[in-house]
């Protein structure tokens, strides 16, 4: 992702640069703030992939009732493909939309939302201590016990607190 970001940059350089010197209008350059949408293009060959998939073809037709169009993860992935290949910014300017748009249903029916007021700042007793109850049902409980040794001091450091169950 670095390298894709590094390129970038030398590409707006090189755009300036050859806009400036050959007084010809140079191609159209991406917006360095909206740059951070673009993905890896694994990823959106992955999407396609998933998306087409047997299991997700079935999970598809048991939610929706019909198998969705994947046709979008193909044309972002070869947009990806253009605009870290050849630096096509016209691809890099499609795939920022299509992320946009993307973004927008997923967050669409968070905008909707008009049961929840949004707030502001923190509730003022943000940090008022645990209820009594609660700390008699956690106080035996493995998290309790650790923070207890931590306070006393006989936690072994070379010790890892990792636990794979």
């Amino acid at each position: 992702m670095s390298q894709n970001n590094s390129d970038n940059i030398n590409i707006d350089r090189k755009n300036d640069s050859e806009s400036s010197t050959n007084g010809e209008e140079a191609s159209p350059t991406i917006d360095p703030t909206e740059k951070w949408l673009i993905r890896d293009c694994e990823i959106y060959e992955d999407e396609y992939d998933d998306c087409t998939s047997f299991r997700a073809r079935f999970h598809q037709y048991f939610i929706h009732g019909e198998s969705l169009d994947c046709n979008q993860w193909k044309k972002d992935y070869v947009n990806c493909c253009k605009w870290v290949k050849d630096n096509d910014t016209k691809a890099a300017d499609a795939l920022i939309k299509s992320e946009k748009i993307r973004r927008l249903k997923r967050l669409t029916a968070h905008y909707q939302n008009d049961t929840w007021k949004k707030r502001e700042s923190p509730p003022t007793d943000w940090e008022k201590p645990l209820p009594e109850w609660m700390i008699k049902r956690d106080q035996n409980t493995y998290l309790a016990q650790k923070a207890q040794e931590m306070r006393e001091g006989k936690l072994d450091d070379d010790k890892s607190l990792c636990v794979i169950m």
